[in-house]
């Protein structure tokens, strides 16, 4: 959710007089995850020690109540008032409890974030340098917006984030995500009044649903081919790793088409592939761009599969050769923020690949509007968004997927889907490629760190599990 969603949803609340009793519920849900992690890290709370920074609204106010249920279990409390003033009832909790005010942020066990709530925005500068110990942000880590996820380049790392009500767009992407570390929500009672979610996050069960099951009836047909068009003479591992993540996805066929040196790769790897040289046979959709350069043959194949009026997904190469805001919603497009800032500015809409990862939410969205297309935007985490605004966040992955060949693998993945699940929307089948994307870097990081040849093994290991 945003941060306007989420106040839009507690204002009916609020008039009806029932704000101190949401600010009791946020506050006692902080205090309980505070309760957990001193638990944790020292064994008991009589002794611990627990700060806060404060600002004056009602952020500020949630951890102030905490604080106070902190100084009941024996917990020396110290806050320090970033605004110079604070939620006056909150703060005369917290004196009465036995909480000090200072002016310095004395070392503590625990430190709470909490100057800046859903109304703050990434102009922001905090008042002390991060401490060393635990941070908890109370709601969101201060300078994170809460609707894009843009940050101040100032704020605080957070080790956990307790927040309100419900996720907040501003927690799953961007640097907001990275600032936010471990994300606790606390439900205050806003459920009825929330609406429709900003962005979705697909659950494994979510994806396992998407994913066909065998039947009686299938032929390799019916269970979905898949065209591929990837790699050039330069590139031929290009087309080895498409084909080799489709065919783990579990297509069941792959026609592939390149040149006859990179067809001999293709079928030596994977000799149940169909490979020609051009893009003739029966195909339920596309997979194209990956390594195919400047091939002029690759290129013409590439035109021939776009314009073929199938489910295609256009990656790497192909993006540079997409016609404009005619491609339907059949496409989906998968760049990284350096390749969609190419791709927007030849639509004359000039973006900046540091603000686009810093905002990927929203320019997804301008991108899948214009384009008439889903985008999935690939990143630390994917967003995927469709042409009417849909956005699904995925951040499954593991740092080891950045490496070669990593992207030309979810091709693959995302191809074979587009193949075998036509009924599914193209965003929910691109937040589920990235799921599966994802789960396998995580398992074959379990063996350390890996390149994109082990990455296929893993996506059918990835796709089993999420089918059992």
């Amino acid at each position: 959710m945003t941060g306007s969603q989420i106040r839009d949803a507690e204002r009916p609340l609020l008039d009806r007089g029932l704000g101190p009793e949401l600010m009791a519920r946020a506050a006692h849900g902080l205090y309980r995850v505070l309760v957990a992690e001193l638990l944790r890290t020292r064994g008991r709370l009589y002794g611990a020690r627990a700060a806060a920074v404060v600002g004056k609204g009602n952020n500020g106010g949630d951890a102030l109540f905490a604080l106070a249920e902190l100084a009941g279990r024996g917990v020396r409390t110290t806050a320090v008032l970033a605004a110079g003033t604070a939620h006056p009832a909150g703060l005369a909790a917290f004196v009465a409890a036995g909480g000090r005010v200072e002016r310095a942020l004395p070392p503590a066990d625990v430190t709470i974030d909490a100057v800046l709530g859903t109304g703050g925005s990434g102009d922001f500068r905090p008042p002390f340098d991060r401490p060393r110990g635990l941070v908890v942000a109370c709601d969101l880590p201060s300078g994170v917006d809460a609707d894009t996820g843009f940050a101040s380049e100032h704020a605080w790392q957070a080790d956990i984030t307790v927040t309100f009500g419900a996720l907040k767009t501003g927690l799953l992407a961007g640097r907001g995500r990275a600032l936010a570390g471990r994300v606790e929500v606390v439900d205050i009672g806003l459920g009825p009044h929330l609406g429709q979610p900003d962005a979705f996050v697909l659950e494994e069960s979510d994806v396992a649903a998407i994913l066909p099951h065998p039947r009686d009836d299938w032929h390799k047909y019916t269970r979905g081919v898949l065209g591929v068009v990837a790699g050039s003479e330069q590139y031929q591992g290009a087309a080895v790793l498409t084909t080799a993540a489709a065919l783990a996805t579990g297509v069941g066929m792959v026609r592939y088409v390149g040149p006859p040196d990179v067809r001999c790769a293709v079928v030596g790897a994977h000799p149940e592939v169909v490979a020609s040289g051009s893009p003739e046979g029966r195909v339920q959709a596309w997979a194209v761009g990956p390594g195919i350069a400047d091939d002029a043959a690759q290129q013409r194949a590439f035109d021939v599969a776009v314009g073929s009026g199938l489910p295609v997904v256009i990656d790497a190469s192909g993006l540079e050769r997409i016609p404009g805001p005619a491609l339907g919603g059949r496409a989906v497009l998968t760049p990284h923020a350096g390749e969609l800032a190419g791709v927007l500015s030849r639509l004359g809409l000039p973006a900046e690949r540091p603000d686009i990862e810093a905002r990927p939410v929203r320019w997804a969205r301008i991108a899948a509007e214009r384009l008439g297309a889903t985008v999935l935007l690939k990143g630390p985490a994917t967003v995927c968004a469709a042409p009417d605004g849909t956005v699904c966040i995925q951040s499954t992955g593991h740092p080891y997927l950045a490496t070669a060949g990593s992207g030309d693998t979810l091709t693959g993945v995302l191809g074979a889907l587009l193949a075998t699940v036509p009924s599914a929307r193209p965003v929910h089948l691109a937040a589920a490629a990235a799921m599966i994307h994802g789960l396998a870097g995580r398992i074959a990081a379990e063996a350390g760190p890996f390149g994109a040849t082990e990455l296929a093994e893993a996506v059918r290991r990835a796709v089993g599990h999420l089918s059992s």
